[in-house]
C-alpha cells in the first residue's frame, strides 16, 4: 500500500542498471509513492544493463547522460526542466566504481590513474551534478539531493579497497555543497550509509559475502535490504523530512553502532 507521499514531486534517479541496483528499487518505488521521474545512466551502463526494461515498466523517460560530463548534465538537466515543465523536487545520485576493485588491485598496490578514474565517478560525478544544478537554478525549494555510500568511509573493510576513499570523498561534498543549497536556495543534502547489498557494483569486492554475513549477524534489525533503501529514500524525498540536511544517514540494521554482537562472540568460542 502506497500512501502517494511524493504526489506532484518530480525528480531524476541516476544509476539503476537492474533489477538488483538500489536505484532500481527506488525508481519503483518513487513511481509508487505518486512520484514521476526521469531516469539516467551512462550510455556504455545503458546498453550493459537493463534500464530501458525499467524505463518501459514505470513509463519514464530515460536519458543518457555521463555524470562525468557538464556538458551531458547540463543536457540532462535542461531537457528535465523541459520535460517536467519546470523545476525538481529531488534527484538520486546511485553511482559508484573501482577499477582497481574491478582488476583485483590491492590497495598496497593501486594504479592511480584508475584511482583518479574512481573517484571521479564514485564523487566527483555528484559534485560536478550539484554544481549544474545550483548554478542552473533547476531545484525547487525544499528539495531533496540523495547520494548512496557505505560505512567503509568511516571504518577500515580491508577488501573495499579505494572504493572506501570515494565514498568519504562523497559524504564530504555532500556536506560542503549542501551547506550551500541549504544557505542559498533552501535545498537539502544527504547520503544514506546503507547495509552492504548484492548489487552489481559490489561484485567486483573481494569477499562481500563475508561482508554480508558479518553484518547480518551484527546488526540487531538484520541488513537493510535494497527494498528497505527504496522506501527510506521516499521518505526523505518528502516533506517529512525537509529540515533533515547535511546529514550521513545510516540505514544498516544498527551495524554503525554496535561494536560486537554475542553472535559474533559465541561463533568464536
Amino acid at each position: 500500500m502506497s500512501y502517494k507521499i511524493l504526489e506532484g514531486k518530480k525528480g531524476i534517479v541516476f544509476g539503476a542498471l537492474d533489477h538488483n541496483s538500489i536505484a532500481w528499487k527506488a525508481s519503483e518505488a518513487i513511481v509508487e509513492a505518486g512520484g514521476e521521474i526521469i531516469l539516467t545512466n551512462a550510455p556504455v551502463a545503458i546498453r550493459m544493463g537493463a534500464i530501458k526494461d525499467l524505463a518501459d515498466k514505470i513509463s519514464a523517460p530515460l536519458i543518457p547522460a555521463d555524470a562525468t560530463s557538464i556538458q551531458d548534465l547540463e543536457n540532462l538537466i535542461s531537457k528535465s526542466n523541459d520535460h517536467f515543465g519546470g523545476k525538481i523536487d529531488f534527484v538520486l545520485h546511485s553511482i559508484g566504481m573501482s577499477v582497481n576493485v574491478r582488476k583485483g588491485k590491492h590497495y598496497t598496490n593501486l594504479n592511480y590513474d584508475w584511482m583518479t578514474k574512481g573517484w571521479d565517478v564514485s564523487a566527483v560525478s555528484f559534485h560536478k551534478l550539484m554544481q549544474t544544478l545550483y548554478k542552473s537554478n533547476a531545484m525547487n525549494e525544499w528539495g531533496s539531493i540523495l547520494a548512496l555510500t557505505y560505512i567503509a568511509a568511516q571504518r577500515t573493510f580491508p577488501n573495499y579497497n579505494d572504493m572506501a576513499d570515494n565514498k568519504a570523498y562523497l559524504e564530504s561534498i555532500s556536506r560542503s555543497f549542501g551547506y550551500f543549497f541549504g544557505n542559498n536556495q533552501k535545498v537539502r543534502v544527504n547520503t544514506i550509509s546503507q547495509s552492504p547489498t548484492l548489487t552489481k557494483a559490489g561484485e567486483g569486492v573481494k569477499g562481500l559475502e563475508g561482508f554480508l554475513k558479518y553484518a547480518e549477524k551484527t546488526s540487531p534489525l538484520g541488513n537493510a535490504s535494497a527494498e528497505d533503501c527504496a522506501k527510506y529514500i521516499v521518505m526523505m524525498f518528502s516533506d517529512y523530512s525537509k529540515k533533515v540536511t547535511l546529514q550521513n544517514l545510516y540505514h544498516d540494521g544498527g551495524f554503525s553502532n554496535v561494536g560486537v554482537s554475542q553472535e559474533i562472540i559465541d561463533s568464536l568460542e
